[in-house]
């Protein structure tokens, strides 16, 4: 079914432009023409892995605000408005407020971050996003000395996203997550605005989501309406739903398998074969300090 799957992606698309995996956006249908970003910088942090295909990037997703099928969040999501849209900072900072999401934006220099993406569901993807990093919005919140961790609450919307009505998710929304305030300041992680020097398509989380590379998927929520910095750990939505199943921390580690699969092989999304997965999904170097004298087997 992959093969398959993947030979349909290839027909579908046309000519790959580089072996890097970069696909002209001429041969994509209008559907997927999104507004380019111009003065991108180059980040030093990429990883220069082959990219996953435009295509598959923006039409395998897990979007459940939308549908649990990967292949739905694309339709269901076309004509989703992501304008006007605020975001809240709220919490223990010394500047809150709330704000358009295009003034949030503005005041930083954004980059090109080059991501491994690794889904718990043991499928894994390289992603080019556009963004900035989340410290220099926390730097410029000004965080009071209570906050310890941050948590992100995405949109609410019924009318618009289809999956929230669903009575056969069990999943609470709105979708939250969280990180701790050392995670958050990482220079790894960003808010992400854009993908393959675009604007970013509704169903990879427009206007703006969480990336932290080196965590599971889930915790890159998608669709951010608020942000909050708080003392204590906050609920997240799949650690509240199946707390064996989906931790707060959400490292990706090969050693720690979810309780009905393995984690130490994945499947590169265009790819045939599997792969082994790397610790931190390969930024062990960079993150693994940020846990020196957790066990990862309880603080999973």
């Amino acid at each position: 079914m992959d093969r398959r799957r993947f030979l349909k992606t290839v027909v579908g698309v046309g000519a790959a432009l580089s072996v890097r995996g970069i696909v002209d956006p001429a041969a994509l249908p209008s559907a997927w023409a999104a507004p380019s970003f111009k003065g991108v910088r180059r980040s030093n942090l990429s990883t220069d892995e082959p990219q996953t295909s435009l295509r598959n990037v923006t039409t395998y997703n897990n979007y459940f605000e939308f549908s649990s099928e990967k292949d739905l969040p694309a339709t269901l999501a076309k004509d989703f408005q992501p304008r006007p849209w605020t975001v809240a900072i709220e919490g223990e900072v010394a500047k809150p407020g709330v704000y358009d999401v295009d003034e949030l934006i503005k005041p930083y220099t954004l980059e090109e971050r080059v991501y491994r993406l690794r889904c718990v569901e043991a499928w894994s993807m390289v992603v080019p996003w556009i963004g900035f990093p989340l410290a220099d919005l926390i730097k410029r919140a000004r965080p009071t000395g209570k906050a310890r961790f941050v948590e992100f609450v995405g949109l609410y919307d019924p009318k618009r996203m289809p999956g929230q009505r669903s009575l056969t998710m069990g999943l609470e929304w709105p979708y939250r997550e969280g990180l701790r305030l050392d995670e958050a300041m990482h220079p790894l992680t960003i808010l992400a605005v854009g993908l393959y020097g675009q604007v970013l398509p509704n169903q990879n989380g427009a206007p703006i989501r969480l990336v932290v590379p080196w965590k599971y998927g889930f915790k890159s929520i998608k669709a951010i309406t608020k942000i909050r910095f708080v003392e204590n750990q906050p609920a997240t939505t799949w650690s509240s739903y199946g707390p064996r199943e989906y931790g707060f921390y959400a490292n990706v580690n090969p050693t720690v398998d979810h309780p009905r699969w393995s984690q130490a092989r994945e499947r590169r999304i265009g790819e045939f074969f599997k792969r082994d997965t790397l610790p931190f999904n390969g930024y062990a170097d960079q993150v693994a300090s940020l846990y020196s004298g957790m066990d990862l087997r309880t603080h999973y």
